[in-house]
């Protein structure tokens, strides 16, 4: 089986769909499933082990989103690397510039191409203004996805969404997690006396620093909180993005930003937390949530999206209404006042995360290339048959 992929985000941009892009390429490797993926080229390109299979291609900073990166694809080029690789199927992983060269390749050669829906693309155009852009988002995503033999999603309510936005052919592929990476005994005695973490609870938010991920909600908690717990608290906001400068100015000064974190650190940064805040509404699943649960941390999180996939509330963590300010902060006092809640719940979060693996995950997407592959040479089979009689 030979997989060309085609993405708009990719390493070393950092969010919950390069991580799982990562980890694909891995089990490819480990399976011997050759593989070929065009992502855009960014000034802090990094060499990996994948090199030889990634074709960088030509882009630029996006103006209202800095981070995101505009691919300018020359189809003819992508079409000649295509033609040498010859792919059985192609994955579109994203619906723009590098997704719609895909999309013309696969028509043009009448390939089978599977596609993804990562982003709350519709959810994310409210935070910037953009709300008018909605239902002609909806009118391209529907064009776009229903044209694929399958459509992968990865949570069970943005299915219902897509769903009910007249998107066919969906199915499930969820996200897993390395309890190895990430585990309680990461906690590190270095990383807490560098923030000065010893004799505090640590709450910890992981994620991009953008106006979709709700961090004011966060920040107005965080002031709440302050008013009776000041002393006994520290807050690690970890991550990098647009809201990055803005966020520092509002906050208060048991707030800290440890910028970017990835690999071991990142592990160590969870580990020494005691509790993990996520206030986004806009999430397709969260992967930050089960990094979180893998490292011990009781989640406090808003009923909402994908995050409703993993978080069950009083088991291992606490869940609020959407949006409700007043009982997020309620919820991280009852985990910073009562320790013996947070151990159970940490406890809980371990355990829950532990059957929650890539492996299953990853072999579950094969599996489903390989009934799209079979159903095209079955309906290519009736055809020939048809014509012959």
């Amino acid at each position: 089986m030979k997989i060309a992929i085609f993405t708009d985000t990719f390493s070393p941009q950092i969010n919950g769909v390069t991580k799982t892009l990562d980890r694909l390429l891995e089990y490819f490797e480990q399976k011997g499933i050759d593989y070929l993926v065009f992502a855009p080229d960014t000034p802090a390109q990094q060499a990996s082990c994948f090199q030889k299979k990634i074709r960088r291609i030509p882009a630029f900073n996006f103006f209202l989103y800095p981070e995101l990166r505009i691919s300018v694809p020359n189809y003819y080029s992508i079409k000649r690397q295509l033609n040498q690789f010859k792919p059985d199927l192609l994955h579109l992983i994203t619906p723009f510039n590098l997704g719609l060269n895909g999309f013309k390749y696969a028509r043009d050669h009448q390939l089978p191409f599977v596609a993804s829906y990562h982003t709350n693309f519709s959810q994310f155009l409210a935070y910037y203004n953009l709300k008018f852009l909605e239902n002609p988002s909806w009118h391209f995503f529907r064009w776009f996805h229903n044209q694929a033999e399958q459509n992968y999603c990865p949570s069970q309510s943005t299915l219902e969404e897509l769903t009910a936005q007249g998107i066919n052919n969906l199915k499930i592929w969820g996200r897993g997690i390395n309890p190895k990476l990430f585990s309680p005994k990461k906690r590190s005695y270095y990383w807490r006396q560098k923030y000065g973490l010893e004799d505090k609870t640590t709450v910890l938010y992981v994620g991009r620093l953008a106006p979709e991920k709700n961090i004011k909600l966060l920040i107005d908690s965080i002031k709440q909180l302050n008013k009776n717990y000041y002393d006994q608290t520290i807050f690690l906001l970890t991550g990098d993005g647009p809201s990055y400068q803005e966020l520092r100015q509002q906050s208060p000064d048991n707030v800290i930003f440890t910028g970017c974190q990835t690999g071991e650190t990142l592990s160590a940064i969870y580990a020494s937390a005691d509790i993990f805040a996520f206030p986004s509404v806009t999430e397709t699943y969260g992967n930050v949530i089960l990094e979180a649960m893998a490292s011990g941390l009781p989640v406090v999180a808003f009923r909402a999206g994908g995050v409703k996939e993993n978080l069950r509330d009083h088991y291992n963590g606490l869940a609020c209404p959407e949006n409700d300010l007043g009982q997020f902060r309620t919820k991280l006092e009852e985990l910073i006042t009562n320790p013996k809640l947070r151990q159970q719940l940490s406890k809980n979060a371990r355990q829950y995360s532990l059957n929650r693996s890539w492996e299953h995950v990853f072999s579950a997407l094969i599996n489903s290339y390989r009934e799209v592959l079979n159903q095209r040479e079955q309906a290519s089979s009736r055809s020939k048959y048809s014509i012959s009689v």
